[in-house]
């Protein structure tokens, strides 16, 4: 049964997804729902420090509360890390809300919910990542695993909110407006998401450059991004042997966003910033090798294309085949 509020013209509402970066921004479609559905609505989100820019992107949003569960994680002896919980904890209470809703479903998203003042919602036993969590749950709700990770939360929060999903999935993100910056010279580029989180992801680089070499005899700029030196020294060997290719110096989430809402184009492995690309309205290609794209691939974009799937990556031809197709290049 569906929460009623006292006020149903400004019903406050938490939601909690804390990482990571894709699962994040999967979430975003829920926050166009309710704010559908209840346009007087204040809704506030508890998230990982890391990707605390994500929810921001939502003008819907009213108010975000980081958390810094990974790095509290390393330091549990130290009193600033149990100083932290402890703020953490007292702002969450401060406030109350209506209804608070978890659509990570693991344990330890439920138990930093569990602080909330509202009624705290979540996934069933059979539909939570961990079944566990569904025990620190005031209210659970059942919703099938075999769906995508975007519509399970849409569905968790239009059943807990009390209304039907007549539309499809918006991701409602208001783009960063930010100067071009310096080293991006002026003119047509793609951006070329070669980083993931682990080496089964990963595209073979001789792909990767002779793509980038196709893209060049189009006169399309390739940008190649990096996080850490491993990838930092793959987007140098990729610039050297892709003509006018252009390694940019570490950037923040933020300047991504931005970095992403400019390009013609993104190509990128399962990594989260292919997901931020889609949400921003960017003709997006998934590559996946290790990964299955039906569950948790490239979604609700009016011009995606996933391609490959675990253990079939797909070659350049199909890359740029999909690109044209879309009149990207």
């Amino acid at each position: 049964m569906a929460h009623s509020f006292a006020d149903p013209r400004t019903p406050r509402i938490l939601l909690v997804k804390t990482s990571s970066l894709g699962d994040v921004l999967h979430n975003l479609p829920v926050v166009s729902d309710i704010a559908r559905h209840y346009p007087g609505a204040q809704i506030d989100w508890v998230v990982e420090e890391s990707f605390a820019a994500l929810p921001k992107l939502h003008p819907a949003v009213h108010n975000v509360i980081p958390v810094s569960i990974r790095r509290w994680r390393g330091k549990l002896l130290s009193a600033a890390t149990w100083r932290e919980i402890a703020a953490f904890r007292n702002a969450l209470a401060a406030c109350r809300y209506d209804i608070a809703i978890d659509t990570q479903g693991l344990f330890k998203s439920a138990l930093l919910m569990s602080g909330a003042q509202g009624l705290r919602c979540g996934f069933d036993g059979h539909s939570a990542r961990e079944p566990l969590a569904a025990s620190l749950y005031q209210q659970t709700f059942a919703v099938s695993t075999g769906q995508h990770a975007v519509e399970r939360n849409r569905q968790l929060a239009a059943q807990a909110l009390g209304y039907a999903l007549k539309n499809s999935a918006d991701y409602g993100v208001k783009p960063l407006v930010i100067a071009r910056p310096a080293w991006l010279p002026e003119g047509s580029y793609m951006v070329l998401l070669h980083a993931t989180s682990r080496a089964d992801k990963l595209w073979n680089e001789d792909s990767w450059i002779k793509l980038g070499c196709f893209l060049h005899e189009k006169n399309i700029r390739c940008v190649l991004p990096w996080g850490s030196e491993a990838e930092h020294a793959r987007s140098l060997r990729f610039a050297s042997s892709i003509p006018d290719a252009i390694s940019p110096p570490r950037l923040s989430l933020n300047e991504v966003t931005v970095l992403l809402g400019g390009a013609r184009a993104v190509v990128g492995v399962d990594t989260g910033l292919a997901h931020l690309a889609v949400a921003l309205g960017v003709p997006t290609i998934g590559i996946y090798t290790a990964t299955d794209p039906a569950l948790t691939g490239l979604y609700a974009g009016t011009n995606i294309v996933n391609l490959g799937s675990i253990g079939h990556a797909p070659d350049v031809a199909t890359v740029i085949d999909a690109l044209q197709r879309m009149a990207a290049c």
